[in-house]
This record gives structure tokens, C-alpha cells and sequence, in this order.
């Protein structure tokens, strides 16, 4: 009997070849779409589940108190909390703090007369290798405890040593400590979060000094058995009531599991994660393929019951001769089976074919051997059985009821219900498609104003070169001359760091009284820094270029924001004298500008000449961009220090990162919205196929009645397009609130106009039109003798 129902199930495929082509194109369509998002989602669920449910592995948290502070949650902690967790706190067994280098920084690593540029060493506690299961394969753990001892994973020390033994040579880090190496670990897996390429001892860095006033810090901490999260949290506030007097307390810590960092740390500052999700990103990727995938099935559905009137004689056949709806049932479901296996094939090769252009758009690596695990062939099994019980349950149904009186009639037409729900199909594959047009010019038009809005600064034609490697302000002062010295350069500021990175955290008080405060990030920069950056002045003067030797008096540039804060006008501000830290004198106010990314509102920034930090970067304006402009300036850093790599950037670029994910969204977007379409037009192109051979003798008889072909299209295309146009009012107010509340995350956003919808329309309309247009303008030029000669 199975063998039987294969047979005829073939035959079908083969006696309909058109339907047969358009179901399985849109089948594997669909199905290489959802094995693709697959790879992607399989391989970001995957991120540290080295550790999940056996480490009791968490990181802290801190969450600002939003007075003080605007209410944000940040990735880092005081350095002071760690040990006194693991003092105070029973039954934790592990702690360990992470410091990047440089708050972020490249360091510059100097092995014999080798030069390298590490873009991932961290300082961190011994206990890291505990926490996040590193295996050392040479050397020793606790001689990591050692000061200036570095251990190296397995590809950094062969990048560094080549084949020579690492142990015991010894690294120099900008040019200023020099660490043994002494222990050789395992690379890190790809699917970590981490990335540690070089773990230092912390010993010269923040183990020195323990204070709570700095949350640079990233802490991770491991219980020995399963804890109450709410009881821990408890008892972190009590170490912070412990050691942190109340009026200070503008924080408080959380834990977030290890295995919830990858996906769940988007929206936090401030994180050492070296690969970041995010589950908002899973989440419309998982709906968008599970759409794509219905929509595929939905032309199945519509096509197989708009045939049904040819299919109703074989059923009528087969239940005369015995057959009961069980057995045709099964019949229906095996010939569905059958197309949707031929479509897995074809998805599958597809899926391989498309993963290099969907690893070049996502930024992702993922390598089409994955295809061959067994969870994939787990994966295909569930999306071939799912998509043919989803794709077969209405036709089997359907057509399994058939009567054998009605269906030998000659007058059998469809039912109502048929009609209806093959129409309600058609309404939710371009509601779906309408919304997805929606949302993608919603996200363009974000993006384009994004690019188009005015900073308050010039972010173009600035290069920003490190120079944390130099290490004395002399040779910072030197290179800032030799690179004003250059013929395209037009100015030179050194500065701690430049919009789009993070900077000193600190708080603005308006005098000794002020007990609220407001957060303000502090750049220690060259008085060229305005120009560099194009600011407008308001008032006032940009920072002073030399202090007296005893003038220990701080001169700031405050931003409006900052001002107004304070209760002045730009002009009043001009010598008051206010706190940030220690006190300091305003010298100048410039217009509000945005140093961070518009998903946030503008804050309060100054530039100080506060000695106490380090300047880590040389930004360079240039005019004309010529190819031998990068050459010249690497020329020169290298005659001023031919110890330190060449590492520089472009400041707009830099200021593009910041929205990466949403030029991948929409990139990502862009092709599935158009592979979304393209399945529902092959599905509205099959109906239209069977309709117009459905009323050829209609068409033949209004043809010899006079009837243009204008009025035989017409005639064709007005049941589909009041489809559309119901489909279109039902997508609208969906589309209207999806992207609308997309838009709330960005603190700087555009207005959802009408003519986004009118596009949406004209674009859906259009497309219907064109799709159906081939076989309505086919049956309109047919010769209305052939459809007419057998009546």
C-alpha cells in the first residue's frame, strides 16, 4: 500500500509540472532560508555552554541608581569588590577581576626585535582559569600569581616564538613592563564570549590600590553550590553598606549567569566580551525564517486545494471503490511528504551555496561542515516532518472529504469554505510581506538619518593613531609636532580618548553642598582638541596651552548639557569654579555634541588638563585625502618611535561601528524580505495559472463577445488585488506599532510618515499586478476557438 501511494504520488508531481516546480521552489526556498538561520541560531544559543548549568559561574553587575547617575547598567565593578566577596561572602570558590588593557586598548608587545599589535590582553586573576575552565598545557597556574608573569594561549605564543619554547622568554608591554611568560594555555573556543589572547598578572596594575569609586573592573565569581540569587545580591549590599558611606552609594550589584552573557548583555556598558549577541536579534531572526517558511507552505496549501476540482474525480474513484478518508489522508500526506523532501534536497544545497554570502552580510564564520553534525540531520528531520504536517494538513483534509456523488457532478464546483480560506491564505502571505516592506524602510530611513545628522562635531577627515605606546610626555610632544609638521595635516590634539569611546567616568557637583550630582565623562586633552573635532564655542576659551609649574588648579571645557546642569548661561559659567572629583575652573563651553552613539541622549562631557591621566591617542585632521597620506604619517610615528606599532583608525568609521547591528539588520533584512516576496509571488503566480485555465471557456466566450484584453486582465487581477489591498489594512497598523517601537530604543529617531505606507502599497500592488500579469495577458491573447471547440 506505501509503496503504492508512492507511485501515484510521483505521478501527480510529474502529470503537473508547473504546480509540481512552483511548490518545490518554494519549498526549498524556504527551507534553505530556515537552515541557514538555523547555522546562525544554533551557533549563537551555543556561546558558553561549556559552562552552563554545572559551574555556578556569574558575573556582577552594576546598576547606576539613575539620581546620581542616569539609570544604566554597566558590565564593571570597583576592584575592591572581588576580595571582599571572597572575604565577607561564604561559599564562593572562585574570584577573578578583568581589566582590558587600556580600558580597550591595543597594547603594543614588544618579543626580542618583534613588534606585535594585541588587539585581546586582559590583566585577570589566577582564578580566571578556574572560572572559565582554561587548560594550561605548559607551565604553572599559580605562577600566574607572580608579578610580571603573563601566560599566552597556544596561537598567540606560536605567533610570538614560532616554534621556539615561550617558557621563561620574557614580552614587553607598551614599551614599559616587561613579563616572563610562564604558562601556555588552550585557545579559547570559538564559542566563548571570551577571547584572551595574553593573560597578565594583575599584580602591577589594580592589585595595588583597592578602591569602590571606579568601576572599570569586570568580575567574575564562582559558588560551590547551587546559591539564591536574591540572598547573594543581599549580601553584596551589605559589603557595600559595609565599606561605602550612604551618600556615596550611587550603585547597586547584580549577578547574570555566565551561559546569559553572550545574548543578554546588548544594552550593557562597558563589557570585555569579546562576541556579543543579541537575543532581540535571535528572536526576529527565529520569526522571520518560521514566516518564510509558512508562506512556502501557505502556496502549497493554496495551490494543491485550488486544484482540487481535478483531484475530486480520484478521490470520488477511490472511495467508490472502497477507500476510506484514513487512507486518503495518508495518500495526501505521502505526496506532500514526497515534494517536501525533494525540497529539503534542493534547500539543503541552496543553504551550502548561500552561507558565504550570509557569513559576508551577518559578519558571522559559519562553516558549511556544520551541515553535516548529526543535531543538523536532527534539524532537517524536524523541519521536513513539521513543514510537511503544516503544508499537507488542509489539502489531506480537504480533499480526503470529498463525496463521490459530488465529486462525479458535472456540475461540482468548490464550496465555500474552500474559496474563503484559500483568499484568507493569499491575505496573510502579503500581510506578512507588506509589514516585512514596512519594517525594512522604517530601518533604512533610520539608518540614513543616522548617517545624515549633525553630530555637533566633524567626525570626517580625522585619523586617530594610538600612542599608548609612547611612554613620556616628551615623546608625545613630539609627535604631535612632527605630524602638524606634515603638508595634508591641518591640526593635532593628543587626547585621552574621542567620541564613540568611553572616556573617565566621574560626577559634576555644581559646590561642597551639591549631594545629587550628575554624571559626566571627562577627556584629558590638548586646547587644539575643539578644532580637531570642529566644536562650536559658545563662550570662553578652549583649554590653556601651558600651566605654571605650581598651578595645580584643573581648567575644563564643559559641553551645554554640563552648563545647564550647573544653572548657567555658557557666558556666566566662564571662571566658576566647580567639582568634578577635586575642584576645577571653567575656561570655556562648547554647543552640545554626540559622543555616543544616538540609541542615547547627549550627557554632560568636559576636556580637562587634569595631568593624572594618560593620553592614548594623536587625532589628526587632514584635508585632502591622498593614498600616500596613511605612508607619510606611519613614516613619521615610526622616526619618533620605531619601538611602537603603527595602529590608527578613522574617526567616522569608528562613529559607523557603533551601529553595526543595525546595518546588519538591514542588510540581513533586505535579502529575506526580497526572498519573502519572491515566494509569495511564485505561489500568487500558480494561482493565477490555475485560475486563468479555470475560465478559459469564460474568457473564450467574453473574447467572441467583444472583450479587450485589457478587460480580460482587468477581469483576471481585481479579486487579487482587493486581496491585497485587504491584506495591506490588516499589515499596516502591525507594521505601524513593530516600528514604532523599534525606533523607541534610539533617543534620536525619525517620524513614521504616511508615504511609507502609500510606498508599501504601490510596490505591494505593483508586484501582484506584475506576477499574475503573464498568465492574465496569456488567457486574454488565447484564441477563443481552442477553449470553446469542445462545448
Amino acid at each position: 500500500m506505501f509503496k503504492n501511494h508512492i507511485k501515484v504520488a510521483w505521478r501527480n508531481l510529474w502529470a503537473n509540472p508547473l504546480f509540481s516546480i512552483i511548490n518545490v521552489l518554494g519549498l526549498s526556498l524556504g527551507m534553505a532560508i530556515a537552515l541557514v538561520l538555523y547555522l546562525f541560531i544554533g551557533h549563537e544559543l551555543s556561546f558558553d555552554n561549556l559552562y552552563k548549568g554545572e559551574s555556578n559561574v556569574y558575573r556582577i553587575l552594576l546598576n547606576t541608581d539613575g539620581d546620581s547617575f542616569s539609570q544604566e547598567t554597566w558590565a564593571g565593578a570597583p576592584n575592591a569588590l572581588a576580595p571582599a566577596m571572597k572575604t565577607d561572602i561564604p561559599n564562593i570558590k572562585y574570584t577573578a577581576r578583568i581589566l582590558k588593557h587600556g580600558f580597550g586598548t591595543n597594547a603594543n608587545v614588544k618579543v626580542g626585535n618583534n613588534i606585535f599589535l594585541e588587539k585581546e590582553l586582559y590583566w585577570a586573576d589566577a582564578d580566571i582559569f578556574d572560572l572559565l575552565k582554561v587548560e594550561i598545557v605548559l607551565g604553572n597556574r599559580s605562577d600566574i600569581n607572580a608579578p610580571n608573569s603573563v601566560a599566552l594561549s597556544q596561537k598567540t605564543a606560536k605567533q610570538y616564538f614560532g616554534n621556539t619554547e615561550a617558557i621563561g622568554k620574557t614580552i614587553e608591554i607598551d614599551n614599559r613592563q616587561k613579563m616572563e611568560v610562564v604558562a601556555i594555555y588552550k585557545d579559547m573556543p570559538k564559542n566563548s564570549s571570551y577571547k584572551f589572547n595574553v593573560i597578565a598578572s594583575p599584580k602591577a596594575t589594580y592589585a595595588k590600590n583597592l578602591y569602590w569609586s571606579n568601576a572599570s573592573y569586570e568580575t567574575l565569581v564562582q559558588f560551590n553550590t547551587n546559591i539564591s540569587v536574591p540572598e547573594v545580591e543581599r549580601q553584596i549590599q551589605q559589603l557595600v553598606d559595609k565599606n561605602v558611606e550612604k551618600e556615596n552609594q550611587w550603585f547597586s550589584f547584580s549577578l547574570q549567569p555566565l551561559e546569559r552573557i553572550h545574548l543578554y548583555s546588548a544594552e550593557y556598558s562597558d563589557s570585555y566580551a569579546a562576541r556579543l549577541g543579541d537575543i532581540q536579534e535571535i528572536k526576529n531572526l527565529s520569526l522571520l525564517a518560521i514566516l518564510i517558511l509558512v508562506i512556502a507552505c501557505i502556496n502549497y496549501m493554496n495551490l494543491t486545494t485550488a486544484r482540487s476540482q481535478k483531484r475530486s474525480k480520484e478521490v470520488g474513484i477511490n472511495k467508490t471503490l472502497g477507500a476510506v478518508k484514513r487512507t486518503l489522508v495518508v495518500r495526501f500526506y505521502i505526496e506532500t511528504a514526497l515534494i517536501t523532501l525533494i525540497a529539503m534536497i534542493i534547500g539543503v544545497v541552496l543553504a551550502v551555496l548561500a552561507l558565504p554570502w550570509f557569513n559576508y552580510l551577518s559578519n558571522q564564520e559559519l562553516d558549511p561542515s556544520l551541515l553535516l553534525e548529526p543535531m543538523s540531520f536532527l534539524a532537517f528531520l524536524v523541519i521536513w516532518a513539521v513543514t510537511t504536517l503544516v503544508a499537507g494538513s488542509y489539502p489531506a483534509l480537504y480533499l480526503s472529504g470529498f463525496s463521490p456523488k459530488s465529486a462525479f457532478s458535472p456540475s461540482y464546483k468548490q464550496g465555500g469554505t474552500a474559496i474563503l480560506v484559500r483568499k484568507g491564505l493569499v491575505v496573510v502571505q502579503f500581510a506578512a510581506s507588506a509589514i516585512l516592506i514596512v519594517g525594512i524602510l522604517i530601518i533604512y530611513q533610520q539608518i540614513r538619518f543616522i548617517g545624515n545628522q549633525n553630530l555637533g562635531f566633524e567626525p570626517d577627515n580625522i585619523v586617530v593613531v594610538s600612542v599608548a605606546g609612547i611612554n613620556s610626555q616628551t615623546g608625545l610632544d613630539e609627535i604631535a609636532q612632527e605630524f602638524k609638521g606634515l603638508g595634508q595635516v591641518t591640526d593635532v590634539a593628543l587626547a585621552q580618548g574621542f567620541p564613540g569611546t568611553g572616556v573617565s567616568l566621574n560626577t559634576l557637583f555644581k559646590d561642597r553642598e551639591d549631594r545629587k550630582g550628575l554624571d559626566i565623562q571627562t577627556n584629558v586633552s590638548d586646547p587644539e582638541v575643539l578644532d580637531v573635532l570642529g566644536l562650536r564655542l559658545l563662550a570662553g576659551t578652549t583649554l590653556p596651552k601651558n600651566k605654571q609649574e605650581n598651578d595645580t588648579l584643573i581648567e575644563v571645557v564643559l559641553n551645554k548639557t554640563a552648563v545647564d546642569y550647573l544653572g548657567y548661561t555658557p557666558e556666566e559659567a566662564i571662571n566658576k569654579k566647580v567639582f568634578i572629583n577635586r575642584e576645577v575652573r571653567i575656561v570655556g563651553v562648547v554647543d552640545d555634541f554626540n559622543f555616543t552613539s544616538l540609541h542615547t541622549p547627549i550627557g554632560a562631557y568636559a576636556f580637562t588638563n587634569n595631568d593624572t591621566e594618560y593620553k592614548g591617542y594623536a587625532l589628526v585632521r587632514f584635508g585632502n585625502y591622498s593614498p600616500d597620506f596613511l605612508n607619510q604619517l606611519e613614516r613619521t610615528f615610526k622616526a619618533v618611535d620605531p619601538e611602537t606599532v603603527f595602529d590608527y583608525s578613522f574617526l567616522d568609521k569608528n562613529i559607523e561601528k557603533l551601529y553595526e547591528r543595525e546595518q546588519r539588520t538591514i542588510r540581513v533584512g533586505l535579502i529575506f524580505c526580497g526572498l519573502a516576496i519572491l515566494v509569495a509571488c511564485l505561489g500568487l503566480f500558480g494561482l493565477a495559472a490555475f485560475m486563468a485555465e479555470q475560465r478559459k471557456k469564460e474568457i473564450g466566450i467574453r473574447k467572441v463577445l467583444g472583450a479587450s484584453i485589457f478587460n480580460v486582465f482587468k477581469m483576471l487581477s481585481t479579486d487579487f488585488v482587493k486581496l491585497v489591498v485587504l491584506a495591506l489594512a490588516i499589515a499596516f497598523p502591525i507594521a505601524y506599532w513593530l516600528s514604532n517601537r523599534w525606533l523607541q530604543e534610539f533617543a534620536y529617531h525619525i517620524e513614521i510618515y504616511w508615504w511609507v505606507f502609500a510606498l508599501t502599497g504601490l510596490v505591494a500592488l505593483a508586484i501582484t499586478l506584475f506576477t499574475i500579469s503573464f498568465q492574465a495577458i496569456k488567457a486574454a491573447r488565447s484564441n477563443p476557438v481552442k477553449s470553446l471547440r469542445t462545448e
